[in-house]
């Protein structure tokens, strides 16, 4: 599968279908297996695009800090390598960030779809969501943190497999923090207004880590966005709901 560089940093992607492009960019330390429940649904009308994002899977995890800007620049060149002017970017979290920030500062962005974001970072606390991934317990408290409990409780094998691949992709404590430290740093809240592309916004409404009220704020700033508040479903809306969330994304693409 394809790999490309920004600068001397290795980045990893994944391809599939036919299409415009879906680019999928993650959320603070996690693989790619967070986009295993949408690449699929959006690859036969669009071609899925998921990129790893550095300090996780199998991009490359140099030192940090890390920047939203550094970000942007690692999803240009995966863009570019993939040989797409533009494309529909899907971020959860960190990536939300990301796919705002594009917007601003280059053509890439057609559309954007900002999954459990926000238009700044200050104040939230994601500590939470650390799991060393190499300590199975500290796995599924972190991931517990994310979830609703009615999900937790109705999915053990899910939670199981999340797990799993968690040991498998996400960062290890020192991505992590960088990544962490670039959501802190990030504020755009005064430029929305600037982002004139179409923004659908979801979050789940028992998001315990990232507030809905950041959500709702950050599409109430934005001039075409929209909201999608998804009751019952915590931070990884679009694991736990991921039927819905999925239709709510193929609904809002089809009509860009």
């Amino acid at each position: 599968m394809p790999t490309t560089a920004n600068g001397d940093v290795d980045l990893y992607y994944e391809t599939a279908g036919d299409g415009e492009t879906v680019a999928f960019v993650g959320d603070v330390g996690y693989g790619a297996w967070q986009w295993g429940w949408q690449h699929g649904a959006v690859s036969g009308p669009y071609q899925s695009l998921v990129m790893d994002v550095r300090g996780a899977g199998r991009s490359d995890a140099p030192p940090g800090p890390y920047t939203i800007d550094t970000l942007v620049a690692d999803l240009v060149a995966v863009l570019r390598d993939a040989g797409v002017r533009s494309a529909h970017v899907v971020g959860a979290g960190l990536g939300g960030m990301v796919g705002l920030r594009a917007a601003l500062t280059t053509s890439r962005v057609r559309s954007l779809v900002l999954i459990g974001t926000a238009a700044r970072g200050a104040d939230l606390h994601l500590d939470p969501l650390w799991g060393a991934p190499d300590d199975e317990a500290a796995l599924e408290r972190s991931l517990a943190a994310g979830l609703s409990s009615e999900f937790v409780d109705a999915h053990p094998d899910a939670v199981d497999q999340m797990i799993e691949w968690r040991a498998a992709e996400d960062a290890t404590r020192g991505a992590w923090a960088a990544h962490a430290d670039a959501v802190a740093d990030f504020d755009v809240s005064d430029r929305l207004y600037e982002v004139t592309e179409p923004a659908l916004v979801i979050h789940g409404g028992e998001d315990a880590v990232w507030p809905p009220s950041r959500g709702a704020e950050l599409a109430a700033g934005l001039p075409r966005g929209e909201f999608c508040r998804i009751d019952d479903a915590g931070h990884l809306v679009h694991v736990e709901a991921s039927r819905r969330v999925n239709d709510e994304l193929l609904a809002f693409l089809d009509g860009v």
